[in-house]
């Protein structure tokens, strides 16, 4: 199983979008590194809603449906809805947290999708 985190300005797109949406297409990634993550994905794979912006925090989960990689560029991930957090999780809270240190989340801020491993994800949804 693999986890990631995927970002988002919360007036794009917000986890209440989400929840009323219950599936959507995760496109517009043009960051090469965040491109290479995307293509990583399987269906299964779970990750963590995050907003950006002054918000910085987590707040609910997903799960890829399925993964469209056919643009070299740009792949399309379908993925849909899970639960929220029971306890949004801030930025700070994160880079307290010495399981996070290397994490891509805290060293590099301006990436949109961020892999996660199975002990960071189970601190989030924990």
């Amino acid at each position: 199983m693999s986890y990631f985190l995927f970002k988002t300005e919360p007036d794009v797109y917000s986890f209440d979008d989400f929840l009323r949406d219950k599936e959507t297409i995760w496109d517009n990634v043009t960051n090469p590194t965040a491109v290479k993550f995307l293509r990583e994905m399987k269906a299964g794979t779970k990750w963590i809603f995050y907003h950006t912006g002054d918000e910085r925090t987590a707040v609910g989960t997903g799960t890829v449906l399925n993964v469209d990689a056919t643009d070299p560029k740009v792949p399309i991930v379908r993925v849909k809805v899970g639960k929220r957090l029971r306890q949004p999780k801030t930025l700070a809270a994160i880079k307290a947290v010495p399981l996070f240190a290397k994490s891509p989340l805290v060293i590099i801020g301006r990436l949109s999708v961020v892999p996660l491993t199975e002990e960071q994800w189970e601190w989030f949804v924990g």
